[in-house]
């Protein structure tokens, strides 16, 4: 071996050891006891109706470094809560979610916008009752930390978005029962 490849493959062992590892993205479960989306609307102008789904699952993906990552939500829509079983039910039915032909919503993201090292926006489609629509989510609190409890990698997070019931074929009583209709995510996810 010259004394000039021995310096090279050297130079290059160096430079292979000395480089840090690139970041990878990581994979999140959400975790459903602590992850419930709400939505709000007007009742006839004189209340705000707040009501929550129970039942959600999914994965978040963050790729710290690259400030990328993905979202995939799917929420069981016949676990809708309004506080009142009669109304569950009045939800569910055709006029509203349908739940017996779609039984899920789901938020699969295209692209998340990050402000410095937190996300701040997540495009995507939202799926409910079976049409499918461009949304931005509004990221109004994010956190990563080590959880407490379960001495894993996790992360927290609030999003909003609002959107016009009738464009998801489920605006009855509209305007009186207000179209638009605020969604709030919030989730709490664990890493894999």
């Amino acid at each position: 071996m010259t004394t000039f490849t021995r310096l090279f493959a050297a130079a290059a062992l160096f430079a292979a050891a000395s480089t840090p590892a690139l970041a990878a993205p990581e994979t999140y479960t959400i975790e459903g006891t602590h992850t419930y989306p709400r939505f709000s609307y007007s009742h006839f102008g004189m209340s705000t109706q707040l009501s929550r789904f129970n039942t959600t699952t999914g994965t978040i993906v963050l790729d710290k470094a690259a400030k990328t990552g993905s979202v995939d939500v799917v929420i069981d829509t016949k676990s809708v809560d309004t506080g009142f079983k009669v109304f569950d039910g009045h939800i569910q039915g055709e006029d509203f979610l349908d739940t017996a032909k779609f039984p899920t919503a789901t938020f699969k993201s295209t692209k998340v916008v990050f402000d410095g090292d937190k996300p701040s926006t997540v495009e995507g489609n939202l799926t409910i009752k079976g049409v499918t629509k461009p949304v931005t989510l509004k990221v109004t609190s994010f956190l990563n930390m080590a959880h407490p409890m379960l001495k894993k990698d996790a992360i927290g997070a609030d999003a909003t978005v609002t959107v016009k019931r009738t464009e998801f074929n489920a605006g009855k009583y509209a305007p009186y029962v207000g179209d638009d209709v605020t969604i709030t995510l919030s989730v709490e996810a664990v890493k894999q």
